[in-house]
């Protein structure tokens, strides 16, 4: 056996030395630090989810934009378009009397009235029926549906209790156990499209008013209460949430391991949100009566969600953004790993720009000595630019991250020892 080098039994002491004092019971105090520190995290996590919720409430309350943006793909969904179609004819069906009809009808449009109905086939109510909603199907479809889809959400909101809590009136609103809007608008113009196919008696229907329904629920009270509270909290609950995070990181014994635990918990957390959306529109289909377009009404709470939806798996990405980047900045093995192969790529990147006589001046040893701080600011930046962002989605979060990664490769590279 080859002889041990002097300082060889020192380090050997000195790792046993290190393996007793990890192995014994943190004091009493350490202890307690580390439990408050554990029940602020899971607070901040478990409030995660209700104020990703009340902050996409409150965006629908007091954004009109925001409200109308979300609102307004539901014209053109073919769901939401076929059901709005039925209910129009089903509304003008009922004025629709064929024999008193015909009967009152002039002598010189009843050839070309039959004539048109005729070429549908089939019996007259049917023919009829048939050829209202064909008109109706025409005018959802058309951008002048759109328009008033549009025109009356923005015109008649200025809060979104218009539409999920009831104060206020107008076209949008909630009666009963649903919020509905009125198509009354829409009506006149598929009646004016029935006259001017031929069907003159269409003229005669009155104003008739017959109401689309958004949302159903038999508990359309109880929603307006949780709505309020939420657009309340929309504001500072998201507040709070952040604060005790960081406050639990801040009072943990390590902290580097309570910010990968508080960054994952907040993913998983909206992660089961996700989930639970998901789950829910299983459930609120079901819920809903015979008569109800099941496919309308799916279209009708996907495109409500859909931005809560996108903030979900923005705030999934950006806690497994934070996790992988302090875990790679500490002092483990494999994060330590990754970090040399890191640096030996841009290593061997410089030398190649080296040998071809490329030099930084004195700018690289200024970047040496201040790269830290340069870290620093870029990691700042990319966090100021989120908070910044406008509604960020996950491909934002993604972004960014590569940016910094960019960024900080960009003053590693430069950041040369020596001036060139």
């Amino acid at each position: 056996m080859a002889d041990r080098e002097p300082g060889d039994d020192e380090l050997v002491r000195l790792r046993e030395r290190v393996d007793a004092l990890e192995s014994r019971p943190p004091p009493v105090r350490h202890r307690m630090r580390s439990v408050c520190a554990a029940v602020l995290i899971v607070l901040g996590c478990l409030l995660a989810p209700l104020a990703l919720v009340a902050t996409w409430t409150a965006d629908l309350a007091d954004d009109t934009d925001r409200y109308v943006a979300t609102v307004a793909p539901l014209a053109r969904d073919p769901a939401v378009q076929d059901a709005a179609a039925d209910r129009i004819t089903g509304a003008l069906m009922r004025y629709l009397d064929l024999a008193d009809l015909l009967k009152d009808a002039a002598p010189a449009d009843r050839p070309l009235l039959e004539k048109a109905l005729g070429a549908l086939g089939g019996s007259l109510d049917d023919a009829v029926s048939g050829f209202v909603r064909d008109k109706a199907r025409e005018v959802v479809a058309s951008e002048t549906f759109a328009r008033f889809w549009t025109d009356a959400n923005r015109r008649l909101h200025t809060t979104v209790d218009k539409a999920l809590t009831g104060s206020g009136g107008g076209a949008v609103r909630i009666e009963g156990d649903a919020v509905t809007v009125d198509l009354a608008p829409v009506i006149e113009e598929v009646k004016s499209r029935l006259v001017d196919a031929g069907l003159k008696p269409a003229a005669k229907i009155p104003d008739v008013h017959t109401d689309f329904t958004v949302l159903r629920t038999e508990k359309v009270a109880d929603l307006r209460s949780y709505f309020r509270l939420l657009q309340l909290a929309g504001v500072w609950l998201p507040v709070v949430a952040a604060l005790l995070l960081a406050a639990g990181v801040l009072l943990a014994v390590r902290r580097r391991r309570a910010l990968v635990t508080a960054a994952l918990g907040f993913a998983v957390t909206a992660l089961v949100l996700g989930v639970a959306l998901t789950v829910f529109r299983a459930f609120y289909l079901d819920a809903l009566p015979a008569g109800v377009s099941q496919p309308a009404a799916g279209a009708i709470y996907d495109t409500l969600t859909r931005f809560l939806r996108t903030a979900v798996r923005a705030v999934i990405a950006l806690g497994v953004v934070v996790a992988l980047a302090t875990w790679l900045s500490g002092p483990g093995r494999r994060a330590r790993a990754v970090r040399q192969i890191w640096h030996a790529g841009i290593g061997a990147a410089r030398a190649q720009t080296d040998r071809l006589g490329l030099r930084t001046g004195p700018v690289g040893p200024f970047v040496h000595r201040h790269r830290v701080w340069l870290g620093r600011l870029l990691v700042a930046g990319a966090v100021v630019a989120f908070v910044l962002w406008p509604h960020p989605t996950g491909w934002v979060v993604l972004g960014l991250a590569l940016a910094l990664l960019f960024a900080l490769a960009v003053v590693d590279f430069v950041g040369e020892e020596r001036a060139g």
